[in-house]
């Protein structure tokens, strides 16, 4: 029986869990119902479970019926998005302002039927360690699973994790070791002022769209002057409120503005927040304005270990072939918690092909008409098993 074919055998089941999950989406640490979804299916198939591992986390243990000391980790996020979906599918979902946008609905099924193929199949040596992780989504998952002594209480060797890509057809795979995904920040900005009547007496107030101006301005020439060519980096604006639309004559006494930022080194991610706080106090300066600056950062630059990278190609291969995978992908500059675990762990992040259009296992991710493409799901199944398989020295699959 080949990797796909343990894949397939309880695929209906999987595909099921998959749409249950994406008609009940939830936000990072409210997987509550999605948790104990997880954790029920597991101690269905038989698997040692451990539940709030970080909140909303939830680990299963695996150990291979062989001998051995090894031991590594796969791992899938939960949560869903603060987005109302567009689609008009039997499974959209049934939460009005949340959805399954970004395919996690899909990473935990098919991390799920991994779990089930390798209860019923567990010709492995060592220990695998499936890690559900609550809030990949900003709210900090990752930070709370490590905070809650993932690694200690289950040891890995090697973190595994795996997303979906629109951009990639059905059926490739795509990884590149070293940096492969950003680091991803935020920032806040509020600029205060006077306030005042801009018909009458402007000259007495603190106009802060002038203010706004000179910030953004100033704000776009960070990448395009600070940051070196070579390096890649964003930093944009996501959001701008002040006043009130039905108050055209006043000039708003206070202005906030907020967006987001990319870099793949430490040393860019900190250029960035430090220009980003300059251009805010030399702009409320030129007008009198105070200013409050808020930076953060929801993840680092996801850097994939080069000896798990070659064991994640190998894997990949084994199921779809060589020409199937893509082991130069372009970096992204979307990011990833994920990014923490591979800092504490020797890691290898891989893209699944989602294939890009709209409707039923369609759709862009972050869009409010994506759906995680359920025909994807045997292959990462398969993919997680190969893994295993690379990592363990196991023969499922094995003719």
């Amino acid at each position: 029986m080949s990797l796909l074919d343990l894949a397939n055998r309880h695929i209906d089941e999987i595909e099921a869990i998959r749409r249950d999950i994406h008609a009940n989406p939830e936000l990072g640490f409210e997987e509550v119902r999605t948790s104990a979804l997880i954790a029920g299916k597991l101690r269905d198939w038989g698997i040692e479970t451990h539940e709030k591992v970080g909140n909303t986390g939830v680990v299963g243990v695996v150990r291979g019926r062989r001998a051995g000391a090894g031991a590594i980790g796969l791992r899938a996020d939960m949560d869903a998005l603060a987005l109302c979906e567009q689609n008009t599918l039997g499974h959209a979902s049934t939460v009005r302002g949340r959805m399954h946008a970004c395919g996690h609905d899909g990473h935990t099924a098919m991390l799920l039927g991994a779990a089930q193929a390798l209860a019923e199949n567990p010709d492995f040596e060592g220990t695998v360690h499936l890690i559900f992780q609550p809030a990949e989504e900003g709210r900090g998952g990752a930070l709370a699973m490590l905070e809650a002594q993932l690694f200690e209480r289950f040891p890995c060797d090697r973190i595994f994790g795996m997303h979906t890509m629109p951009a990639l057809p059905l059926g490739q795979f795509g990884i590149r070791s070293q940096a492969m995904m950003a680091a991803s920040g935020r920032w806040q900005v509020r600029f205060n002022g006077t306030g005042g009547h801009g018909g009458a007496y402007p000259h007495l107030s603190t106009d802060l769209s002038v203010v706004l101006a000179h910030f953004i301005l100033g704000l776009q020439s960070t990448v395009s002057r600070n940051v070196a060519p070579t390096d890649p980096a964003t930093l944009s604006v996501g959001h701008i409120g002040a006043g009130d639309p039905e108050a055209m004559n006043v000039i708003p006494a206070e202005l906030r503005i907020s967006g987001t930022m990319r870099a793949f080194s430490d040393e860019v991610q900190a250029l960035l927040e430090k220009r980003l706080r300059e251009h805010a106090q030399h702009a409320a300066a030129t007008e009198g304005a105070s200013v409050h600056v808020k930076c953060w950062w929801n993840s680092v630059p996801l850097v994939n270990d080069p000896d798990a990278t070659r064991n994640a190609i190998r894997a990949a291969h084994d199921v779809v072939g060589l020409q199937a995978v893509n082991p130069e992908q372009a970096p992204l500059t979307g990011g990833d918690d994920f990014a923490f675990f591979a800092r504490k762990r020797p890691g290898a992040f891989m893209l699944i092909g989602n294939g890009l259009g709209k409707g039923d296992g369609q759709g862009d991710v972050h869009t409010p008409y994506y759906d995680f493409n359920d025909k994807a799901l045997p292959l990462g199944i398969a993919y997680w098993l190969s893994v295993v398989n690379k990592e363990l020295g196991g023969t499922l699959g094995a003719a």
